[in-house]
């Protein structure tokens, strides 16, 4: 009778365990789970711990504190936007609402210029040319700015590349020549530093000066030091129009001499007459691929682009800085010269003025003077045609009267190659633009649609609507691909022990509002958003949590490794 008891007790126990489930902090239930590997969905469930994604599976995996329905939704990894301008309106709003509002929780900053490493004369520039947003520059180096975010509070994680202008103005400044040796170790050093940071890589922007003064040997060298801590090289190429093919030939071959994955910026062929060269493009890159490199792009889902007038003037007149850009453009003889350049197709350098077509394909943006901020959102050509002058000289004059280059939209690309580009199988996106809200400040400029709407459209437009590529593959492009390509650890998958950086959105729903007409508009759709765990979305509003978090590189990494030998 007694081992009977002991029998039925143990059988009691044993029920009662399996029978137990796991509680979670937050539970949601009811979803359609794409998990960012590219797979098909699977109904599901998903529990958070803290930070931390803890269950993955079938129903009934356990119990929630706070459980949410997702009601057949889809739920998926947290974006990842490759090319973030979200630098300096994240200091002012620290929400990132114009992400945030597209699943975006991770924003990689380094195209060319970053925010650190700075001397106290870059500083001090800096201060000296802020527009719209003032704020004081309180870190020296890459890390400490990156660090200043999280500490400050943001929605978003943020992580970035040391910027190779950067680099060159810290060392050299803005003249056209290359590094002396000892510049060039100087470079060295601070590329070894920003990557034992946390940084990912080298980001170049080869189009505007004082990057265009850079030659390949430069490139390479500083290259072969961001390969040693596993990072990458990041390229806003050389050109992308007249010289496209020649500028990729030239980020292969730093690809092949120093060691080191490359990606291509905002994939594009600019100006009319480059729209045919796509398929020598791919051709180009998929050579490379089979020969073992990891060549790679990203892109932005428009036919747009956006800069500033700099990249419609030669760079010979821009030597020295804004300042002496400036003053060069009030010669009569300088502008003569200038004008007969902006007017003609150049080999040597990037002409989007010439690549655009005419004056009223440049739309102005973004002025920093008070005074011509009742220009914003007409093009070149009318500003022209009130001031009774011809195009190029009230482009030098928006210039020299704004004191900046002048925000401006060039319209560039062809459709049917934006969709060919979205199919490759390497490709990953980024909007090129800020986080903004459409408030405040931000609204005494005007910005590229982009900046509200480059992943709610390639969800909406390219993947429901047109069906360019399949629900699960933009997923994984957004998620799983890019943190591979930037080799960041725990992030960009739904799995258990990965940051639970989780998105939570209506696919019918998922639109992009914004347009060149009114951009500042947010993009509808996205449901809740979660950041390291922390609720940033709820049921579409946001909660002003700021759980964002600087997510370092491979080099922090293995800094960290050897500092524990």
């Amino acid at each position: 009778m007694r081992d009977l008891i002991i029998l039925c007790l143990l059988s009691a126990t044993l029920l009662t365990a399996c029978g137990e489930q796991d509680t979670y902090d937050i539970l949601i239930t009811n979803a359609t789970v794409y998990d960012g590997s590219g797979r098909e969905p699977f109904s599901g469930e998903i529990g958070i711990n803290a930070d931390t994604i803890a269950y993955i599976g079938e129903p009934g995996g356990g119990s929630g504190e706070k459980v949410i329905d997702a009601q057949g939704n889809i739920v998926a990894p947290g974006f990842i936007n490759m090319l973030s301008w979200a630098t300096i309106s994240l200091i002012e709003d620290g929400r990132s609402m114009g992400d945030i509002k597209q699943g975006v929780t991770l924003e990689v900053f380094g195209e060319g210029w970053s925010m650190g490493p700075l001397t106290e004369k870059m500083k001090k520039q800096q201060k000296k040319e802020q527009g719209d947003i003032q704020f004081d520059i309180e870190w020296t180096t890459l890390g400490e700015y990156l660090q200043y975010l999280e500490d400050k509070g943001i929605a978003t994680n943020v992580a970035s590349f040391v910027g190779a202008t950067t680099l060159r103005i810290h060392t050299v400044g803005f003249e056209d020549r290359k590094p002396t040796a000892i510049e060039l170790d100087s470079m060295k050093l601070l590329v070894r530093q920003a990557m034992e940071e946390g940084a990912l890589g080298i980001g170049s922007s080869l189009i505007y000066a004082p990057a265009f003064y850079s030659d390949t040997e430069e490139l390479i060298a500083l290259s072969k030091e961001a390969a040693a801590y596993d990072g990458m090289y990041i390229s806003h190429i050389r050109s992308e129009g007249e010289k496209l093919l020649e500028s990729i030939d030239e980020l292969i071959q730093i690809a092949h001499e120093a060691g080191i994955p490359a990606e291509i910026y905002h994939l594009k062929q600019g100006g009319k007459s480059n729209w045919n060269k796509l398929d020598a493009v791919i051709e180009k890159i998929d050579s490379a691929r089979n020969a073992g490199l990891e060549v790679a792009a990203n892109m932005y889902n428009y036919t747009a682009g956006a800069t500033g007038l700099d990249a419609s003037m030669p760079p010979w007149v821009q030597e020295g800085g804004y300042e002496a850009w400036a003053e060069r453009l009030k010669d009569p003889e300088i502008r003569k010269k200038v004008k007969a350049e902006m007017e003609t197709k150049a080999t040597d350098w990037e002409n989007l003025y010439h690549a655009a077509g005419s004056a009223d394909k440049l739309l102005l943006v973004g002025f920093k003077n008070d005074s011509l901020k009742h220009l914003t959102g007409k093009t070149l050509a009318e500003v022209a045609e009130m001031r009774g002058m011809s195009p190029e000289e009230t482009a030098m004059d928006l210039v020299i009267e704004d004191g900046s280059r002048v925000g401006t939209v060039y319209f560039l690309m062809n459709e049917d190659n934006v969709k060919r580009q979205i199919q490759l199988p390497y490709m990953t996106f980024g909007s090129d633009a800020g986080s903004m809200a459409p408030e405040g400040v931000f609204l005494k400029s005007s910005t590229h649609p982009r900046a509200y709407g480059n992943f709610a459209r390639l969800l909406g437009k390219y993947v429901r609507d047109e069906q360019v590529i399949p629900m699960e593959e933009a997923i994984y492009k957004l998620t799983a691909l890019p943190a591979s390509k930037l080799n960041i650890s725990r992030r960009g998958v739904l799995k258990p022990g990965y940051y639970a950086d989780v998105v939570v959105f209506d696919p019918e729903k998922i639109t992009d509002k914004a347009t060149f007409e009114d951009p500042h508009q947010l993009a509808e759709g996205m449901i809740h958003v979660f950041v390291n765990g922390t609720q940033v979305l709820d049921n579409g509003s946001h909660t002003g949590k700021t759980p964002g978090r600087f997510v370092k590189g491979p080099g922090y990494r293995r800094n960290l490794e050897k500092s524990a030998l």
